[in-house]
């Protein structure tokens, strides 16, 4: 039953790989650091564990990249990219080419939204005779302007194709898909399946030395893990401070994450907020080691997050895996580890004193917000996730 160093095994009528070569097509990979990124990198390299050929097909996004390397049994195929960004994606002359040599050699393709080549992928695999397995990590929200909307205009027709072609789709959750004007029209190819989480434990000593660089004679620290964009709303959390230095007037506000992005002007567009209250906010700028990432949450009184929109927030479920508690905006998909775990309060979106509150509430009762790290493991189980995932390919090569 040996065919082309696979093994194959029977399960009904349907003649099923053991060992699979995935093909997954992402926009950007490593080194660059996203939790789109860290998504597919967890599910990539477990895959690899267990036995299965995994190929990443990105962009060269930095001109000193190889074209192709291995980076922990993940094998890793750079498309070039001249200096020609769209937005948030980028210009691939050589895309087609490659995509095509790559689809020949493996069983099965996972495509991740959003990506400008997404129409392209989707057909290309479909001509070959290829199943697509999609995952989509949330509606694409720019920033306003004619020029944004257009290109969000053409990503949803370009996602839309992709829908069509598609074997099945993952959201995040139920609860994200229920609310995505990309998901609606495909619910009935929709699964959701929790992100994949890992995180190391906090190191008590290095977690000590930051609380002691961070807190202003003791006082509460606020971390924020993310992008400095528009659509995460870093200016909110800012203003926050208002209700927060009622309770606690030396409260300061950590950021762990890009924030002057070429894509955006919103460090920029922030300055007159960010030098008002500058006394009290830490700018950490990326951080990705996972370890310094486990000491950061776990030097945090709080996590915030309040963006206006958020498929899920996998800093949610790192941060309490490392007992510190959420605060999160009230948004579908986004809520759902506070409303699944109960470790953090929900926060009316676009509304800095309504974050404040629940900020306070968690800085004052941290007891009521409290769960054990076997717990959230239980809930977000990694293992479970790539079953899921290992499962949906199984069934679609």
């Amino acid at each position: 039953m040996k065919t082309d160093d696979k093994f194959e095994f029977r399960k009904g009528t349907r003649l099923l790989k053991e060992k699979l070569r995935i093909l997954i097509c992402i926009l950007y990979y490593l080194p660059h650091r996203t939790g789109m990124q860290l998504y597919v990198q967890r599910i990539s390299e477990e895959l690899v564990r267990r036995g299965h050929a995994v190929t990443i097909l990105s962009a060269k996004h930095q001109t000193d990249l190889p074209t192709e390397e291995t980076i922990n049994g993940v094998r890793i195929v750079r498309a070039w990219a001249p200096p020609i960004p769209i937005s948030r994606g980028m210009v691939m002359p050589s895309y087609p080419a490659i995509l095509v040599r790559l689809l020949r050699e493996h069983d099965v393709v996972s495509l991740h939204t959003p990506m400008l080549e997404t129409a392209l992928i989707a057909m290309m695999a479909r001509l070959m005779g290829k199943s697509i397995v999609a995952t989509h990590h949330g509606d694409l929200h720019l920033p306003s302007g004619l020029s944004n909307r257009v290109i969000e205009g053409i990503m949803f027709i370009l996602y839309w194709i992709m829908g069509i072609l598609s074997e099945e789709i993952v959201l995040y959750s139920e609860d994200y898909a229920r609310h995505s004007y990309y998901a609606k029209p495909f619910m009935h190819k929709v699964k959701p399946i929790y992100p994949p989480i890992t995180m190391p434990l906090p190191q008590p000593e290095e977690v000590q030395k930051l609380r002691q660089q961070w807190s202003n004679n003791g006082a509460p620290v606020i971390g924020y893990a993310g992008r400095f964009v528009q659509e995460k709303r870093p200016d909110l959390l800012i203003q926050s401070l208002d209700t927060i230095h009622a309770q606690y007037p030396g409260a300061r506000v950590v950021f762990a994450g890009q924030y002057n992005i070429a894509y955006e002007n919103t460090w920029e567009l922030y300055q007159p907020i960010v030098q008002q209250y500058q006394d009290h906010l830490i700018f950490l700028g990326m951080i990705t080691d996972m370890q310094m990432m486990a000491n950061f949450f776990a030097a945090c009184d709080v996590l915030a997050l309040t963006s206006d929109s958020e498929c899920f927030a996998l800093v949610q479920v790192e941060a309490m895996l490392c007992g510190t508690p959420v605060m999160m905006t009230n948004i579908p998909g986004g809520r759902v580890p506070v409303n699944v775990t109960g470790m953090g309060k929900l926060a009316n979106a676009g509304d800095a004193h309504s974050m404040g509150q629940a900020i306070l509430d968690l800085l004052n009762h941290p007891e009521h917000h409290r769960k054990e790290r076997h717990e959230i493991e239980s809930i977000f189980s990694f293992e479970q996730t790539v079953n899921q995932y290992e499962a949906l390919f199984q069934r679609h090569a």
